[in-house]
């Protein structure tokens, strides 16, 4: 009986163990991330009739650069975003970055500065939560400042 009560208890350490060290390595805690990023690609599918209606789709892909480290580009962005109503538009994107991706979405009505929720990721933003403020910069190409704040 006492030799069954301390194998109950190894592998329940262990168990509690192996949970601390895949959760540690994953915290994204609370954070603030500063990038900019500037767009490299926009494709917009035209549905129904001609012009901006609902249903109509713009693709955006743009290249992500932390220029306090390095003047290259440290990842790529990839954004669907749908029109609802007028210039409204649902998005949802992802955020590849040297430790991970960022997953966002939500909707907004101008590019020009709106926010997004951050609804999970991957590697080092595994159960990231909080949201990404996003402001333009510049025009022609298209940058813009992404600033996001994480909760968890």
């Amino acid at each position: 009986m006492l030799r069954r009560l301390v194998l109950v208890l190894a592998v329940g350490a262990i168990a509690v163990a192996a949970a601390n060290r895949w959760s540690s390595e994953a915290a994204t805690g609370p954070a603030t991330i500063r990038i900019t990023n500037k767009q490299v690609r926009y494709e917009r599918v035209d549905l129904g009739r001609r012009g901006r209606t609902p249903g109509d789709t713009e693709v955006i892909v743009q290249l992500i650069y932390n220029q306090r480290v390095t003047p290259r580009a440290i990842g790529h962005a990839e954004l669907v975003c749908t029109f609802t109503l007028d210039t409204s538009r649902s998005c949802r994107g992802t955020i590849f970055l040297p430790r991970g991706q960022i997953v966002v979405g939500g909707s907004h009505r101008f590019r020009g500065i709106y926010a997004l929720a951050v609804l999970g990721g991957t590697g080092l933003y595994d159960n990231a939560r909080g949201m990404v403020t996003v402001t333009r910069l510049g025009r022609s190409p298209r940058r813009e400042l992404m600033y996001f704040r994480l909760a968890g």
